[in-house]
């Protein structure tokens, strides 16, 4: 049970006005950000220059109010050298803390002597307790949860850890899994691991099942991914129970009224809760008022559980306003921005050629065509199903009868539950011996470390944005890792570079856009199940949105039934390894989990001629989807 004084009610501010509303509205601490390495900066009147972070600190600690910055954003390369004068910087001015994602900061706040607290933001996707522990080795003493967690999920890892727990009660949710979301960074150049997004999953969509348009009776309306607000006000003593020490509101863009106005209903609230726990009812005026001056509908989100589509306001009726309109993604004939010079002739080790593929039969073709190493496992598309430890023992034979390596993969997010099973398959895999595990978070690295002797290698999930964050990943055993999916070629080439672990970089294939823990399915063509009654109607697989510019999105949904939403065309940067290999990247991997075997076969000997005669671009005519270069079109990723 929490007490007077250990419950904080953190407000947003992104403006002076809103954080003296904060402060005068009772928060006992805001968080807001500079002008820099900040996940706001769409509006330039927004955030806090230096000047204006050294008075906001000065003003709230004459008040006893505490006051975090947010460093929040992926750093490129380029952008260490000011990264680094930016953390001396504040350094110096002392907030209470800074909110960070990248782990290169963890890297800079040891080498720095950096003594702020850490706070981990919800963009570093901490969703176990293994993953706790790797950010508590680094001094983090704080985590906000990912919002896809159960309050009883939460008090599991904080009796387990001790971490300070941070959790969103109230403002604009994300549908996707933060710091895993793609869609703006790599088709508008803009990412959402960067402070820009455009808000795809705020457009109207179209949906079909085996190519089929859903039936108009049966079509709740277009914003099938526009997710309510979150809104735990009637909640407050269940989230004090579970141990929540920090209730973090939302809305950093968001006018001091409303700033003002909001904090103080939950600063009443909980003190009300506080002075008189088994005494205390929610104040239903208040309610009604919170209520009535909603932007969107709210729900409780995860919150106790998934809430399905009761979280999910098909109508769009309460959009504040969009970011942005759907486009047409550019094809493989686009040029490419900003590649490295380079390429035929010049000197460099031979690059490897991975694919990572769903069954036997495609692993046998991507050997036979020329593949050096093969990913298996992770998730498991339906109807596909999971790798059993027997298909990973005759993989691993095939693998060693051609002269090639198998490497089993871990799913990009893996609840406490599915760290147990993977847990189990480590510890087989120890006996079963393939040729390396990939990682996808921090927790996974942690227990793939501890319960194996195998090589570990860290896949693009971890947002490898610098060559800091490469050597944090080396520092933790890591022997080879994957650049972001959103790196440019010029941010990747940058990265190589500099980069104290060998590089690879995902060149072909279907992609992610988005990772949900809603699924589409079950909320269109469910029949009304409720929430936790699943009819099993994404069996077929055969899934996709459509949005206004005409682009189909398939939608996949894996063992664990989340949903991956994938880009309207494959990357393809066949034509364009060479320069990349010319500055140190060492391997460059095939997505074709998607793919049957004929088109792995195909796609697989076409990189594996490119790749040994690093001549003339031939981009595939054969890919069985519309293929373009994605973010490789921009100079940067803003």
């Amino acid at each position: 049970m929490q007490s007077s004084g250990t419950v904080e009610l953190l407000a947003p501010a992104g403006t002076w006005e809103a954080l003296v509303a904060a402060v005068d509205a009772g928060a006992d601490a805001v968080y807001l950000g500079g002008k820099r390495f900040n996940m706001r900066l769409h509006r330039r009147d927004a955030n806090f220059d230096d000047d204006a972070l050294a008075r906001a600190v000065a003003f709230t600690r004459a008040r006893g109010v505490r006051l975090y910055v947010t460093v929040n954003n992926l750093i490129s390369e380029a952008e260490l050298p000011a990264l680094r004068a930016y953390l001396a910087f504040l350094q110096e001015l002392g907030p209470d803390a800074l909110i960070i994602q990248d782990p290169c900061l963890l890297e800079l706040a040891r080498e720095e002597g950096l003594t702020l607290p850490l706070h981990a933001s919800v963009m570093m996707n901490t969703h176990n307790e293994a993953a706790v522990r790797t950010l508590q080795d680094y001094g983090v003493t704080r985590v906000v949860f990912n919002r896809e967690m159960t309050l009883a999920q939460l008090t599991l890892i904080r009796e387990r850890t001790g971490i300070e727990l941070e959790y969103f009660v109230h403002g604009d949710m994300c549908v996707a899994h933060s710091g895993q979301c793609l869609h703006s960074g790599v088709v508008f150049g803009q990412s959402s691991n960067r402070g820009r997004c455009l808000k795809p999953c705020r457009w109207p969509y179209g949906f079909t099942a085996a190519g089929t348009p859903l039936a108009a009776e049966r079509d709740p309306g277009p914003y099938k991914l526009a997710l309510k607000d979150m809104c735990l006000y009637l909640h407050l003593p269940q989230l004090i129970q579970a141990g929540v020490l920090s209730f973090k509101i939302e809305g950093r863009m968001r006018t001091a009224d409303f700033v003002g106005r909001v904090t103080g209903l939950y600063r009443r609230a909980i003190d009300r809760y506080l002075a008189d726990p088994a005494g205390y009812t929610a104040d239903q005026a208040e309610w009604r008022e919170l209520h009535a001056s909603r932007a969107r509908d709210f729900s409780t989100c995860y919150a106790f559980g998934n809430p399905g589509a009761a979280a999910v306001d098909f109508s769009g009726a309460r959009e504040p306003r969009f970011f942005s309109q759907a486009v047409k993604e550019v094809s493989a004939a686009a040029p490419a921005a900003g590649l490295p010079a380079g390429g035929e002739g010049a000197a460099r080790p031979r690059a490897l050629l991975t694919v990572r593929v769903a069954d036997m039969a495609a692993l046998a073709a991507a050997y036979d065509n020329g593949a050096d190493v093969a990913y298996v496992g992770g998730e498991a598309f339906k109807p596909a199903r999971p790798w059993t430890l027997a298909d990973i023992a005759a993989a691993v034979k095939m693998a060693e009868a051609r002269g090639a390596a198998l490497v089993v993969t871990t799913p990009r997010v893996t609840a406490e539950r599915e760290c147990g099973e993977l847990a189990a398959l480590l510890k087989s895999l120890e006996e079963i011996r393939p040729h390396g595990v990939m990682v996808s978070n921090a927790g996974m690295l942690r227990l793939a470390g501890e319960l194996t002797s195998l090589p570990l290698y860290a896949d693009f999930s971890f947002n490898l944005f610098n060559s800091l964050t490469a050597r944090w990943l080396k520092n933790l055993g890591v022997c080879r890792a994957t650049a972001a999916l959103e790196a440019t070629g010029t941010q990747a080439a940058a990265m190589a570079a500099a980069s104290p672990l060998p590089l690879e970089m995902v060149v072909h294939g279907p992609l992610e856009a988005m990772v949900m823990d809603y699924c589409l399915p079950r909320a269109l063509l469910g029949n009304g199940a409720p929430a936790g009654l699943c009819r099993e109607v994404c069996q077929g697989g055969d899934f996709a949105l459509t949005d206004s510019a005409g682009e189909s999105h398939a939608v996949k949904v894996d063992q664990y039934c989340r949903n991956h939403v994938l880009f309207a065309r494959d990357l393809c940067l066949a034509g364009r390894l060479a320069p990349l290999a010319a500055v140190g990247v060492g391997a460059f991997r095939i997505e074709g989990q998607h793919y049957d075997a004929g088109h792995v076969g195909e796609v697989v000997a076409a990189y594996r001629r490119e790749l040994d005669r690093a001549a003339a671009p031939e981009a595939p005519a054969f890919a069985p989807r519309p293929v373009g270069i994605g973010v490789f079109r921009y100079e940067a990723s803003r």
